[in-house]
């Protein structure tokens, strides 16, 4: 297994296949500047938040410190990080349908029961007329 390094994280681009499958400048979410950052960046600072990495400058231990919500993003490369982790946990819209549900057949038994009793109870006589 390679040994990660700083110059070979910021070569590699990064990219989320999950929930960006076309990439960060075609989603709509980020503007090209943020797409281009985050595409440049985004490794070396998953590789730092992952622990794959340890942080040399302070820049580094801010880039970690955002991503935990320590404090809050003071550059472009931090809000974009942060802009990228809003985007990713954000609740997701459930579908217009709803949801299934599962049915018991005992409540089904029950109820179809109980409706053949009321219709009994009605005990209703046709018109003779």
């Amino acid at each position: 297994m390679t040994k990660l390094t700083r110059a070979s994280l910021l070569k590699h681009p990064f990219s989320d296949k999950r929930f960006y499958p076309y990439g960060f400048s075609r989603s709509g979410d980020f503007s090209i500047n943020e797409s281009n950052l985050l595409t440049q960046y985004g490794s070396l600072i998953a590789a730092l938040i992952d622990g794959e990495l340890l942080p040399e400058c302070d820049a580094e231990k801010g880039y970690i410190d955002v991503a935990l919500g320590r404090r809050p993003p003071n550059d472009a490369i931090e809000r974009v990080w942060s802009k990228y982790q809003q985007r990713i946990n954000r609740p997701h819209p459930g579908s217009i349908y709803g949801t299934k549900m599962s049915v018991n057949n005992d409540e089904i038994d029950e109820t179809t029961s109980s409706n053949k009793d009321d219709i009994t109870q009605l005990n209703i006589q046709p018109d003779t007329d």
